[in-house]
């Protein structure tokens, strides 16, 4: 009777997880060269000098998407019709104005079908200054055709150094 519990129990997980899932966007390793064209740059982050919440979308202009990103509109800006070169230039000065940025990493953002439908530009931090490299979680969320982008530290960073959330001085 266990067993059938157990594998009962499962299957709800499996179900549940594939529900969970579906509006949700995946991301993969790109290279500069796949950016071409003409887009809408959105620069989240640097509102304060010590800022590790810095990213940048780039929303493919003349698809069927738009990019949104789920936080008030002075934690970010957005530049439309950017050139992909002038783009890409403008979003790696960007990331990179924290004193721990090491280097930065581009992915593609992939919708259902499996096409790019825009970039992500995130920096990677010395680890020895926080104890993680990529210290950001970032979500996107379809919502019919618009992507709502989520952006936070990672839970783990955010409980070992608290002061870092959004600039946020801590007392104990």
């Amino acid at each position: 009777m266990n067993i059938c519990k157990y594998i009962t129990a499962i299957l709800v997980l499996i179900i549940a997880n594939s529900c969970a899932t579906s509006g949700y966007l995946k991301t993969e390793k790109a290279g500069p060269s796949a950016i071409t064209g003409s887009y809408t740059l959105l620069l989240h982050g640097s509102r304060y000098s010590d800022d590790v919440e810095n990213v940048a979308i780039l929303d493919k202009e003349g698809d069927a998407y738009s990019f949104k990103i789920a936080a008030p509109e002075f934690d970010y800006t957005v530049q439309k019709g950017v050139a992909g070169k002038e783009a890409l230039e403008e979003a790696e000065r960007f990331v990179r104005s924290h004193r721990a940025f090491m280097r930065a990493r581009l992915s593609g953002i992939i919708d259902a079908k499996g096409n790019v439908i825009g970039y992500e530009l995130r920096p990677l931090y010395h680890s020895h200054e926080f104890g993680s490299s990529d210290m950001l979680y970032i979500d996107y969320r379809i919502k019919d055709n618009t992507v709502i982008t989520y952006i936070r530290l990672k839970y783990d960073v955010e409980k070992k150094e608290p002061s870092l959330f959004r600039g946020k001085e801590t007392t104990d």
